[in-house]
């Protein structure tokens, strides 16, 4: 049954129906349940924090019943007391590494004194923006580091890596689609996106874009005493006559042959004349390098539109790699319009969108229509243990986000 807890939520198809926007033969899931609330959902940002206890844990909630309840998780908010007034600490991202029974927590920095807490995206935040990271073996009640990500060797909190200057560019995490993953040889990787400098050392920016970005991956060691040591992948940048804003939050997952797949946002800066993509790169070497950012489509050789938005790609336990994101039937505008909203499986020797797996989840109805614009982004995906089922987790935006009201969807995988 489907508890709505404010409103009816009117779309194509019915829970239960598996209805693809493309075709009706293969889809990848079945929505089996769905919520639509004025409150966050607990599962929003929640991963297992325990590799054989049902725990689950956000930056601010624990439950250690699967989710049947929640409570406070004050550990975070503690490493953030008593910091100067304007600086922030962010937790975005995290994962438990099941070899170790740990928790890893990525946090956007800033160290800006006086900052107004309440500006969101301050622009200063393109040059002083930094990677922090957590480390639990407690499932998060308390935290063995709490340390800026810094490289391996010369490098400093200030010169993290080899061009990164804090204060002069940054690194940070752009959305939940950015979640750390560890690979079958142990590492610890973590797709990021960095600020550029020009040759006069000055922030990068083309003419037609609001930010600029490279995206990279971070890639980490276990160390002895529980922290990590560090090193950076090469960037993967876009070309600027196809994405003028660069290659944005990078979402990557491992294949089951052993490559990493990223999938990147990139905007054709309201161009009718550029196609609205998203790009992919794939490394063959475990994250270290990088093949060029092209066009990412289906597996058939197809393309489609996909608006600058966030995506989220995630493999299930089965092996299976699914993506959530935007598509749209006609070329978007720059970030828009950020609906409808669809998730789909790769296929695994191509890297593309299967086609007919392509499954709409959301999109605007004439009662959203009425309420202004609707945007839906930010999604979050978590496996439900127990059942193997995906919670789909996601703000619905109306009015260019003056007013939200908040999605949470069990999505069950068909079979393979």
């Amino acid at each position: 049954m489907v508890v709505v807890l404010c409103r009816t939520l009117v779309i194509a198809f019915a829970v239960g129906a598996t209805v693809s926007a493309s075709d009706t033969a293969t889809p990848c899931v079945t929505v089996v349940e769905r919520e639509i609330s004025a409150s966050v959902s607990p599962y929003y940002g929640a991963i297992y924090a325990d590799r054989e206890d049902n725990r689950l844990i956000t930056n601010y909630r624990q439950s250690d019943d699967n989710g049947e309840s929640w409570q406070s998780l004050p550990s975070q908010q503690l490493l953030a007391k008593g910091l100067p007034h304007g600086y922030r600490r962010n937790p975005v991202t995290a994962l438990l590494d099941p070899r170790h029974n740990r928790v890893l927590w990525i946090v956007n920095a800033l160290d800006t004194p006086d900052l107004d807490p309440r500006k969101v995206e301050p622009p200063i935040a393109q040059k002083t923006y930094y990677l922090r990271y957590r480390v639990s073996q407690d499932g998060g009640q308390s935290w063995l580091h709490d340390k800026p990500i810094v490289g391996a060797g010369k490098h400093d909190a200030a010169h993290p890596f080899d061009d990164l200057w804090i204060g002069k560019n940054a690194i940070y995490l752009g959305d939940k689609g950015c979640r750390p993953i560890t690979t079958r040889d142990g590492r610890i990787l973590v797709p990021a996106q960095m600020t550029i400098l020009d040759a006069a050392g000055e922030l990068y920016k083309p003419p037609r874009a609001h930010t600029y970005t490279a995206a990279v991956v971070l890639i980490g060691e276990w160390a002895s005493d529980g922290s990590i040591t560090w090193r950076i992948s090469e960037r993967v940048t876009g070309d600027e006559a196809l994405s003028c804003r660069g290659m944005i939050e990078p979402t990557i997952a491992e294949t089951r042959d052993g490559r990493i797949v990223m999938i990147m946002r990139g905007s054709n800066s309201h161009d009718a004349k550029i196609p609205a993509r998203k790009w992919i790169s794939v490394s063959e070497d475990q994250g270290e390098t990088w093949s060029a950012a092209k066009a990412w489509g289906y597996s058939d050789g197809g393309s489609f539109y996909s608006p600058s938005s966030m995506s989220f790609l995630t493999r299930h336990s089965s092996g299976r790699l699914f993506w959530v994101g935007n598509r749209t039937p006609e070329n978007a505008s720059g970030n828009l319009p950020r609906h409808p909203a669809v998730i789909g499986e790769l296929d695994q020797e191509s890297l593309g969108l299967i086609r007919s797996s392509v499954v709409t989840f959301d999109e605007q109805s004439d009662e959203d229509r009425q309420q202004g614009r609707l945007d839906l982004s930010h999604f979050d995906i978590l496996e439900h243990r127990p059942s193997g089922d995906f919670i789909l987790t996601y703000p619905r935006a109306h009015h260019s986000y003056k007013s939200r009201e908040f999605a949470e969807l069990r999505l069950r995988p068909s079979p393979e």
